[in-house]
């Protein structure tokens, strides 16, 4: 734990979701929250989407944040800000296109979280 799913439109040509991500994991890394280890993100580009009614100029990145159930609303609040602040850095400017970038904490029931690991 954490997983963070990052979902971007396909119009972001300039977006590198590889770069995103690694940005991400330091960032929850440096939250002193998780261990490194810890720490799984992927990310979806979304090739069918539509934002509002126009169907041109306008782009997106949103973010999920799973994290175990339990945290204080000042850290899910801190962490929300690192991983926006984050996405922020990584989404190209001067693309002509409003880019909408969101970001949304989910618990995740602690009772109900199963994980092993398997070496390999």
């Amino acid at each position: 734990m954490p997983h963070l799913i990052v979902e971007y439109s396909e119009n972001l040509t300039q977006f590198d979701p590889s770069a995103c991500l690694a940005a991400a994991n330091v960032a929850l890394v440096a939250s002193g929250h998780f261990e490194e280890v810890d720490v799984k993100s992927r990310a979806h580009c979304i090739s069918t989407f539509r934002i509002g009614e126009q169907p041109n100029g306008r782009a997106f990145v949103a973010a999920r944040l799973f994290i175990l159930s339990g945290r204080s609303l000042q850290i899910k609040q801190d962490l929300s800000l690192r991983i926006l602040q984050t996405l922020q850095e990584q989404v190209p400017s001067g693309t002509g296109m409003a880019t909408q970038i969101s970001v949304e904490v989910v618990d995740i029931d602690r009772g109900c979280y199963a994980k092993v690991v398997v070496e390999g």
